[in-house]
């Protein structure tokens, strides 16, 4: 895939920028090619074998059917996650990160299950029976759980990893996967440690289009993976079953005396 990726394109969309020089975490430095006018160049060709690595171990992931939970809750980052995680079928938070939403898991499922139930609710017709304002508490109860969790509905179990733009932002969520040795992928600028991650994609995390370029390569590559996954399951439902032996001919009787003369 390292082949697919452009240079020129990332450079196009403003990839390389990095924070102001004195604002950068030391250990970014393998990653930063110049500095121009005061602020960190990123070094794209290392940002390209990297957005390769990533995407490589990406599609594994999710070729094997595990989800990748993304987590940008920034203004120039939101919508573009929310797009390119809705497109891959991945959950993804863009709202304000749920504290123990890794390591208290059991309790966000509830709170998912509560928006179940409510709309269980609305279709026996018991909401119907609640008074006017119960009804107005149910329904804001049911819109602030669809706003902080209807993205993650379907992820039902812990998510294979997760992938994170700006992980000084996102430090909980970074905190919680370590905790959970869950792996951690993320766009890392010029002003953060990418110690912390496991797959760093060093980056400009800040712009919208840079965010949107990467998140491009990256869903392109599960997607792939997931589609790898659906070939595989179909090959194998066709597979045409063994087949059947004869069943071996029962040996003749032996003649009778009285056939013998005949």
């Amino acid at each position: 895939m390292a082949n697919n990726i452009e240079v020129k394109e990332l450079l196009d969309a403003g990839v390389h920028f990095g924070h102001l020089t004195r604002r950068w975490d030391p250990n970014m430095a393998p990653y930063i090619y110049m500095e121009r006018n005061g602020i960190h160049i990123i070094n794209l060709y290392k940002t390209a074998a990297k957005i390769d690595e990533a995407s490589e171990a990406l599609k594994k992931i999710a070729a094997s059917g595990r989800k990748i939970l993304f987590v940008a809750t920034k203004k120039q980052a939101k919508e573009i996650v929310a797009e390119k995680a809705a497109r891959a079928n991945q959950p993804y938070i863009t709202e304000r990160w749920p504290g123990g939403m890794l390591t208290n898991f059991v309790t966000i499922r509830k709170a998912i299950k509560k928006m179940a139930t409510i709309d269980r609710m609305k279709k026996d017709g018991t909401f119907n029976t609640l008074s006017k304002k119960e009804r107005l508490q149910v329904d804001r109860l049911r819109a602030k759980l669809e706003k902080n969790l209807g993205s993650i509905v379907d992820m039902t179990r812990l998510p294979g990893a997760l992938f994170i733009v700006d992980i000084t932002r996102e430090h909980i969520a970074v905190k919680e996967a370590q905790k959970l040795n869950i792996p951690i992928f993320a766009m890392v600028d010029t002003n953060s440690d990418p110690r912390q991650v496991d797959y760093i994609i060093p980056a400009n995390d800040d712009a919208s289009k840079s965010i949107d370029k990467v998140m491009g390569y990256v869903s392109d590559a599960i997607i792939e993976g997931l589609n790898e996954r659906k070939a595989a399951k179909e090959s194998k439902a066709v597979e045409p079953k063994a087949e059947e032996k004869p069943a071996p001919a029962a040996p003749e009787a032996p003649a009778t005396e009285e056939a013998k003369a005949e």
